[in-house]
Protein backbone atom coordinates (compact mmCIF):
# COMPACT_ATOMS: atom_id res chain seq x y z
CA UNK A 1 0.00 0.00 0.00
CA UNK A 2 1.80 2.86 -1.32
CA UNK A 3 1.51 6.06 -4.03
CA UNK A 4 5.29 6.40 -3.86
CA UNK A 5 6.12 5.36 -7.55
CA UNK A 6 9.94 4.58 -6.80
CA UNK A 7 9.12 2.65 -3.77
CA UNK A 8 6.60 0.98 -5.53
CA UNK A 9 8.53 0.11 -8.13
CA UNK A 10 10.90 -1.55 -5.37
CA UNK A 11 8.54 -3.57 -3.76
CA UNK A 12 7.05 -5.20 -6.92
CA UNK A 13 10.59 -5.95 -8.07
CA UNK A 14 11.24 -7.95 -4.68
CA UNK A 15 7.59 -9.63 -4.80
CA UNK A 16 8.58 -11.06 -8.45
CA UNK A 17 11.80 -12.51 -6.64
CA UNK A 18 10.23 -14.08 -4.11
CA UNK A 19 7.57 -15.30 -6.70
CA UNK A 20 5.00 -13.58 -4.88
CA UNK A 21 1.65 -11.26 -7.01
CA UNK A 22 0.93 -8.59 -5.01
CA UNK A 23 -2.48 -6.24 -4.68
CA UNK A 24 -1.71 -2.84 -5.10
CA UNK A 25 -3.48 -0.52 -2.84
CA UNK A 26 -3.21 3.50 -2.61
CA UNK A 27 -6.08 3.46 0.40
CA UNK A 28 -7.26 1.48 2.83
CA UNK A 29 -8.64 -1.93 1.30
CA UNK A 30 -12.20 -3.09 2.49
CA UNK A 31 -12.20 -4.00 5.63
CA UNK A 32 -13.49 -7.98 3.92
CA UNK A 33 -10.90 -7.45 1.34
CA UNK A 34 -6.90 -7.56 1.44
CA UNK A 35 -5.65 -6.28 4.40
CA UNK A 36 -6.75 -8.68 6.85
CA UNK A 37 -6.60 -11.98 4.24
CA UNK A 38 -3.26 -11.23 2.79
CA UNK A 39 -0.38 -13.11 4.84
CA UNK A 40 1.62 -9.87 4.59
CA UNK A 41 1.15 -6.37 4.11
CA UNK A 42 3.64 -4.03 3.04
CA UNK A 43 2.57 -0.24 4.29
CA UNK A 44 4.84 2.53 2.20
CA UNK A 45 5.89 5.07 4.65
CA UNK A 46 3.93 7.74 2.47
CA UNK A 47 1.18 5.79 3.45
CA UNK A 48 1.06 5.35 7.05
CA UNK A 49 -1.25 8.06 7.92
CA UNK A 50 -4.44 6.64 5.97
CA UNK A 51 -3.74 2.80 8.22
CA UNK A 52 -4.69 4.77 11.02
CA UNK A 53 -7.72 3.15 12.40
CA UNK A 54 -7.27 -0.52 10.57
CA UNK A 55 -8.11 -3.58 12.54
CA UNK A 56 -5.06 -4.38 14.22
CA UNK A 57 -2.99 -8.08 12.57
CA UNK A 58 0.32 -10.01 12.11
CA UNK A 59 2.55 -9.46 9.26
CA UNK A 60 2.40 -5.50 8.78
CA UNK A 61 5.39 -3.85 7.73
CA UNK A 62 6.40 -0.21 7.61
CA UNK A 63 8.71 0.11 4.62
CA UNK A 64 10.71 3.27 3.26
CA UNK A 65 13.80 4.58 1.63
CA UNK A 66 14.61 7.43 3.71
CA UNK A 67 16.96 6.95 6.22
CA UNK A 68 16.10 9.87 8.15
CA UNK A 69 12.19 9.96 8.37
CA UNK A 70 11.20 11.47 11.31
CA UNK A 71 9.31 9.48 13.25
CA UNK A 72 8.76 6.61 11.76
CA UNK A 73 8.70 4.62 14.72
CA UNK A 74 5.91 6.08 16.14
CA UNK A 75 3.84 6.23 12.83
CA UNK A 76 4.58 1.88 12.68
CA UNK A 77 3.22 2.26 16.37
CA UNK A 78 0.04 3.73 15.45
CA UNK A 79 -0.79 1.48 12.64
CA UNK A 80 0.63 -1.88 14.68
CA UNK A 81 3.61 -2.63 12.79
CA UNK A 82 5.69 -5.10 13.71
CA UNK A 83 8.54 -4.15 11.77
CA UNK A 84 9.98 -1.10 9.93
CA UNK A 85 12.12 -1.58 7.18
CA UNK A 86 14.51 0.33 4.99
CA UNK A 87 15.71 -0.05 1.73
CA UNK A 88 17.71 -1.25 -0.03
CA UNK A 89 19.57 -2.33 3.14
CA UNK A 90 16.43 -4.68 3.78
CA UNK A 91 15.79 -6.54 0.34
CA UNK A 92 17.39 -9.79 0.90
CA UNK A 93 15.58 -10.47 4.50
CA UNK A 94 12.47 -8.95 2.37
CA UNK A 95 12.48 -11.15 -0.21
CA UNK A 96 12.93 -14.31 2.42
CA UNK A 97 9.98 -13.09 4.00
CA UNK A 98 7.72 -12.65 1.13
CA UNK A 99 8.61 -15.89 -0.24
CA UNK A 100 7.61 -17.38 3.37
CA UNK A 101 4.30 -15.76 3.56
CA UNK A 102 3.59 -16.80 -0.57
CA UNK A 103 4.64 -20.88 0.28
CA UNK A 104 3.26 -21.00 4.05
CA UNK A 105 5.83 -21.55 6.75
CA UNK A 106 5.70 -25.09 8.33
CA UNK A 107 7.78 -27.78 9.93
CA UNK A 108 10.90 -28.24 7.83
CA UNK A 109 11.64 -31.45 6.09
CA UNK A 110 13.40 -34.14 8.06
CA UNK A 111 16.49 -33.58 5.79
CA UNK A 112 18.62 -36.93 6.17
CA UNK A 113 22.21 -37.33 4.33
CA UNK A 114 23.78 -40.42 3.17
CA UNK A 115 27.50 -40.68 2.85
CA UNK A 116 29.30 -43.58 1.67
CA UNK A 117 32.74 -45.12 4.06
CA UNK A 118 34.35 -45.73 1.01
CA UNK A 119 33.61 -46.04 -2.66
CA UNK A 120 31.33 -48.29 -3.81
CA UNK A 121 29.93 -49.14 -0.05
CA UNK A 122 25.87 -48.62 -1.58
CA UNK A 123 25.25 -44.98 -0.75
CA UNK A 124 23.21 -44.31 -3.35
CA UNK A 125 21.05 -47.48 -3.02
CA UNK A 126 20.15 -46.49 0.23
CA UNK A 127 19.42 -42.95 -0.56
CA UNK A 128 17.20 -44.05 -3.75
CA UNK A 129 15.49 -46.69 -1.18
CA UNK A 130 14.93 -44.33 1.68
CA UNK A 131 13.31 -42.12 -1.00
CA UNK A 132 11.45 -44.31 -2.65
CA UNK A 133 10.03 -46.07 0.91
CA UNK A 134 9.19 -42.42 1.86
CA UNK A 135 7.01 -41.60 -1.36
CA UNK A 136 5.54 -44.78 -1.16
CA UNK A 137 3.79 -44.03 2.33
CA UNK A 138 2.83 -41.03 1.42
CA UNK A 139 5.12 -38.43 2.67
CA UNK A 140 6.40 -35.58 0.32
CA UNK A 141 9.79 -36.38 -0.38
CA UNK A 142 12.40 -35.48 -2.17
CA UNK A 143 15.87 -36.95 -3.82
CA UNK A 144 18.84 -34.89 -4.04
CA UNK A 145 22.00 -36.00 -5.69
CA UNK A 146 24.70 -33.94 -4.00
CA UNK A 147 27.96 -36.07 -5.71
CA UNK A 148 28.42 -34.61 -8.82
CA UNK A 149 30.95 -37.63 -9.82
CA UNK A 150 28.23 -40.27 -9.04
CA UNK A 151 27.00 -40.89 -12.93
CA UNK A 152 23.37 -39.30 -12.34
CA UNK A 153 21.00 -40.71 -9.03
CA UNK A 154 18.55 -40.57 -11.56
CA UNK A 155 19.86 -43.96 -13.58
CA UNK A 156 19.11 -45.81 -10.53
CA UNK A 157 15.48 -44.48 -10.29
CA UNK A 158 15.36 -45.40 -14.37
CA UNK A 159 14.70 -41.83 -15.30
CA UNK A 160 17.53 -40.33 -17.04
CA UNK A 161 15.87 -39.52 -20.10
CA UNK A 162 12.63 -38.29 -17.30
CA UNK A 163 11.08 -33.79 -18.50
CA UNK A 164 12.55 -32.06 -15.97
CA UNK A 165 15.71 -29.44 -14.47
CA UNK A 166 19.18 -31.06 -13.42
CA UNK A 167 21.43 -29.11 -11.17
CA UNK A 168 23.47 -27.26 -14.14
CA UNK A 169 19.96 -25.52 -14.57
CA UNK A 170 20.87 -24.51 -11.34
CA UNK A 171 23.95 -23.33 -11.81
CA UNK A 172 23.46 -19.70 -11.42
CA UNK A 173 20.74 -19.62 -8.67
CA UNK A 174 21.32 -16.54 -6.21
CA UNK A 175 19.21 -15.33 -3.49
CA UNK A 176 16.23 -17.52 -2.50
CA UNK A 177 14.67 -20.12 -4.92
CA UNK A 178 10.89 -20.90 -4.54
CA UNK A 179 9.92 -24.32 -3.15
CA UNK A 180 7.25 -24.47 -5.52
CA UNK A 181 8.90 -23.75 -8.18
CA UNK A 182 11.37 -26.14 -7.64
CA UNK A 183 9.73 -28.84 -6.55
CA UNK A 184 7.29 -28.77 -10.14
CA UNK A 185 10.79 -28.09 -12.28
CA UNK A 186 12.24 -31.92 -10.97
CA UNK A 187 11.32 -34.69 -13.03
CA UNK A 188 8.69 -36.89 -10.81
CA UNK A 189 9.64 -40.51 -10.33
CA UNK A 190 8.14 -43.14 -8.47
CA UNK A 191 6.04 -40.83 -6.45
CA UNK A 192 9.00 -38.04 -5.69
CA UNK A 193 11.06 -35.68 -6.93
CA UNK A 194 14.46 -35.93 -8.13
CA UNK A 195 16.93 -33.20 -8.59
CA UNK A 196 20.31 -35.25 -10.36
CA UNK A 197 23.19 -34.52 -12.41
CA UNK A 198 22.83 -34.03 -15.99
CA UNK A 199 25.56 -36.12 -18.55
CA UNK A 200 26.85 -33.05 -20.50
CA UNK A 201 30.06 -31.21 -19.39
CA UNK A 202 31.14 -30.47 -16.14
CA UNK A 203 29.58 -27.93 -14.42
CA UNK A 204 30.24 -26.40 -11.17
CA UNK A 205 27.72 -25.61 -8.76
CA UNK A 206 28.69 -22.44 -6.77
CA UNK A 207 28.06 -22.92 -2.51
CA UNK A 208 25.30 -20.34 -2.48
CA UNK A 209 23.54 -22.09 -5.09
CA UNK A 210 23.70 -25.29 -3.77
CA UNK A 211 22.53 -23.80 -0.02
CA UNK A 212 19.30 -22.09 -2.13
CA UNK A 213 18.40 -25.62 -3.40
CA UNK A 214 18.43 -27.45 -0.54
CA UNK A 215 16.89 -24.60 2.09
CA UNK A 216 13.78 -24.40 -0.78
CA UNK A 217 13.34 -27.94 -0.75
CA UNK A 218 13.54 -28.13 2.76
CA UNK A 219 10.93 -25.76 3.14
CA UNK A 220 8.72 -27.52 1.68
CA UNK A 221 8.43 -29.68 4.40
CA UNK A 222 8.18 -33.74 4.44
CA UNK A 223 11.64 -35.83 3.67
CA UNK A 224 14.53 -34.71 1.96
CA UNK A 225 17.52 -37.18 1.37
CA UNK A 226 20.58 -36.55 0.20
CA UNK A 227 22.92 -38.21 -1.32
CA UNK A 228 26.61 -37.30 -0.59
CA UNK A 229 30.31 -37.60 -2.27
CA UNK A 230 33.10 -38.39 0.38
CA UNK A 231 34.71 -35.36 0.02
CA UNK A 232 33.57 -32.17 2.07
CA UNK A 233 34.08 -29.25 -0.38
CA UNK A 234 32.47 -25.59 0.32
CA UNK A 235 28.94 -26.54 -1.73
CA UNK A 236 28.85 -30.41 0.26
CA UNK A 237 29.58 -28.20 3.34
CA UNK A 238 26.34 -26.20 2.88
CA UNK A 239 24.16 -28.99 2.66
CA UNK A 240 25.59 -31.19 5.99
CA UNK A 241 24.71 -27.40 8.03
CA UNK A 242 21.24 -28.43 6.41
CA UNK A 243 21.36 -31.92 7.73
CA UNK A 244 19.15 -33.21 10.72
CA UNK A 245 20.94 -36.22 10.42
CA UNK A 246 23.52 -38.29 8.60
CA UNK A 247 24.55 -41.94 7.66
CA UNK A 248 27.32 -43.12 6.86
CA UNK A 249 27.69 -46.59 4.90
CA UNK A 250 30.34 -48.62 6.30
CA UNK A 251 31.19 -52.54 5.04
CA UNK A 252 32.21 -54.69 7.62
CA UNK A 253 36.01 -54.40 6.39
CA UNK A 254 38.95 -52.83 8.03
CA UNK A 255 40.09 -51.01 5.10
CA UNK A 256 36.56 -50.03 4.64
CA UNK A 257 36.39 -48.83 8.25
CA UNK A 258 39.69 -46.96 8.27
CA UNK A 259 38.52 -44.99 5.25
CA UNK A 260 35.02 -44.58 6.56
CA UNK A 261 36.27 -43.05 9.85
CA UNK A 262 38.29 -40.09 7.78
CA UNK A 263 35.21 -39.51 5.91
CA UNK A 264 33.44 -39.12 9.12
CA UNK A 265 35.99 -37.08 10.46
CA UNK A 266 35.58 -34.47 7.54
CA UNK A 267 31.60 -34.74 7.90
CA UNK A 268 31.84 -34.30 11.95
CA UNK A 269 33.05 -30.56 11.65
CA UNK A 270 29.82 -29.49 10.50
CA UNK A 271 27.01 -32.58 11.24
CA UNK A 272 27.08 -33.09 14.34
CA UNK A 273 24.58 -36.01 14.30
CA UNK A 274 26.25 -38.48 12.51
CA UNK A 275 25.07 -42.15 12.42
CA UNK A 276 26.63 -45.53 10.94
CA UNK A 277 24.72 -47.89 8.87
CA UNK A 278 26.62 -50.98 8.69
CA UNK A 279 26.86 -53.44 6.15
CA UNK A 280 28.10 -57.00 5.79
CA UNK A 281 29.54 -59.38 5.03
CA UNK A 282 32.06 -59.13 7.44
CA UNK A 283 35.53 -59.69 8.36
CA UNK A 284 36.30 -62.90 10.89
CA UNK A 285 35.75 -61.37 14.09
CA UNK A 286 33.39 -57.72 12.88
CA UNK A 287 29.59 -57.50 13.11
CA UNK A 288 27.60 -54.36 13.88
CA UNK A 289 28.40 -53.22 16.75
CA UNK A 290 32.06 -53.40 16.22
CA UNK A 291 31.87 -51.51 13.53
CA UNK A 292 29.83 -48.94 15.32
CA UNK A 293 32.18 -48.80 17.79
CA UNK A 294 35.40 -48.43 15.76
CA UNK A 295 33.83 -45.58 14.36
CA UNK A 296 33.27 -44.23 17.35
CA UNK A 297 29.55 -43.23 16.50
CA UNK A 298 25.89 -44.57 17.06
CA UNK A 299 24.52 -47.59 14.90
CA UNK A 300 21.66 -46.47 12.90
CA UNK A 301 20.97 -50.08 11.58
CA UNK A 302 22.35 -52.95 9.78
CA UNK A 303 22.06 -52.50 6.10
CA UNK A 304 20.37 -55.84 4.66
CA UNK A 305 21.59 -57.86 1.73
CA UNK A 306 18.66 -58.50 -1.07
CA UNK A 307 19.27 -61.01 -3.26
CA UNK A 308 18.39 -60.03 -7.01
CA UNK A 309 18.97 -55.86 -6.12
CA UNK A 310 20.78 -55.83 -9.61
CA UNK A 311 18.51 -57.72 -11.67
CA UNK A 312 15.56 -55.80 -10.46
CA UNK A 313 17.29 -52.69 -11.29
CA UNK A 314 17.36 -53.97 -14.68
CA UNK A 315 13.29 -54.71 -14.95
CA UNK A 316 13.24 -51.10 -14.11
CA UNK A 317 12.78 -51.51 -10.37
CA UNK A 318 14.36 -48.92 -7.96
CA UNK A 319 16.28 -49.71 -4.85
CA UNK A 320 13.70 -49.93 -2.21
CA UNK A 321 10.97 -50.66 -4.78
CA UNK A 322 9.83 -53.96 -3.35
CA UNK A 323 7.94 -53.02 -0.24
CA UNK A 324 8.10 -56.71 0.96
CA UNK A 325 11.90 -56.55 0.50
CA UNK A 326 14.19 -56.37 3.54
CA UNK A 327 15.82 -53.23 2.27
CA UNK A 328 12.42 -51.13 1.99
CA UNK A 329 11.56 -52.69 6.10
CA UNK A 330 14.87 -51.48 6.70
CA UNK A 331 13.70 -48.21 5.59
CA UNK A 332 10.25 -48.36 6.78
CA UNK A 333 12.09 -48.99 10.27
CA UNK A 334 14.41 -46.00 9.95
CA UNK A 335 11.55 -43.46 8.42
CA UNK A 336 9.18 -44.81 11.56
CA UNK A 337 11.72 -44.24 14.69
CA UNK A 338 13.11 -40.53 12.64
CA UNK A 339 9.71 -39.22 12.43
CA UNK A 340 8.60 -39.83 15.92
CA UNK A 341 11.62 -39.01 17.54
CA UNK A 342 11.00 -35.37 15.35
CA UNK A 343 7.43 -35.64 15.96
CA UNK A 344 8.21 -35.94 19.81
CA UNK A 345 10.82 -32.64 20.06
CA UNK A 346 9.95 -30.54 17.24
CA UNK A 347 11.94 -29.79 13.60
CA UNK A 348 15.44 -29.75 15.21
CA UNK A 349 15.20 -33.33 15.96
CA UNK A 350 18.01 -35.27 15.28
CA UNK A 351 16.50 -38.61 13.31
CA UNK A 352 16.63 -42.04 14.71
CA UNK A 353 17.87 -43.21 17.64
Amino acid sequence: MTEDVDLLDDLLRLCAAAGAEPEVHHTLPDRRGGWERAPMVLVGDDAAQRCLGAARRRGVMLVGRDRDAPDVWRRAVEIGAEYVLRLPDSENWLVDQIANATEGVGRPALTVGVIGGRGGAGASTLACALAVTAARSGRRTMLIDGDPLGGGIDVLLGGERAEGMRWPDFAHSKGRVGGGALEESLPALHGLRVLSWGRDDWVVIPPQAMQAVLAAARRLGGVVVVDLPRRVDESVAEVLAQLDLGLVVVPGELRAVAAAKRVASMAGMVLDDLRVVARGPYASGLDEQWVAHAMGLPLAGELPLEKGLLAEQDAGEPPGGNARGPLARFCSAFWDRALAVEGAVGPAAGGAS
